[in-house]
């Protein structure tokens, strides 16, 4: 069946079938910042920001979202950028992996929430794990990002 879908700003039509989930259906369409991780909405690893709010993408299909806004970490590849400056200044960045889902996240963040305290920071973030670094590092990095953001 053929939908529309809106993928960081741009309108494609694309074949998809009814038991399609959205983390296969980007990837299928080369959004490989889209990460496979748990397959069970625990890890936040394939988060994607559906109408400007975070879902995992292993549990939505894709049939569901025609004329929906999706954004993967590409659509916000700047910002995505200025913060991994900061998690790399903390030494909150190791092996990358769960960093789009993250970056999205904290997107998602600064909009709903431009001045979070380290405890709504650290609630926020709670569906997004790493298995490399701990928390710390990265929830100072996050903090001090959305506080310079701010200036």
């Amino acid at each position: 069946m053929k939908i529309t879908l809106t993928i960081n700003g741009k309108r494609r039509i694309v074949d998809v079938e009814p038991n399609d989930y959205l983390l296969d259906t980007l990837h299928h369409m080369g959004y490989i910042s889209v990460r496979r991780g748990c397959d069970t909405t625990s890890c936040g690893v394939c988060t994607v920001l559906l109408d400007g709010k975070p879902v995992p993408s292993c549990s939505v299909l894709t049939i569901r979202l025609s004329d929906r806004q999706i954004t993967t970490v590409e659509g916000i590849q700047e910002e995505a950028e200025r913060l991994s400056e900061y998690f790399g200044a903390e030494g909150a960045d190791q092996c990358g992996y769960c960093n789009p889902g993250l970056a999205l996240a904290v997107h998602a963040l600064k909009h709903e929430n431009p001045h979070p305290t380290m405890d709504e920071i650290k609630n926020y973030l709670v569906a997004n794990l790493c298995r490399c670094t701990g928390y710390v590092a990265q929830h100072k990095a996050i903090r001090d990002y959305l506080e310079d953001e701010e200036a």
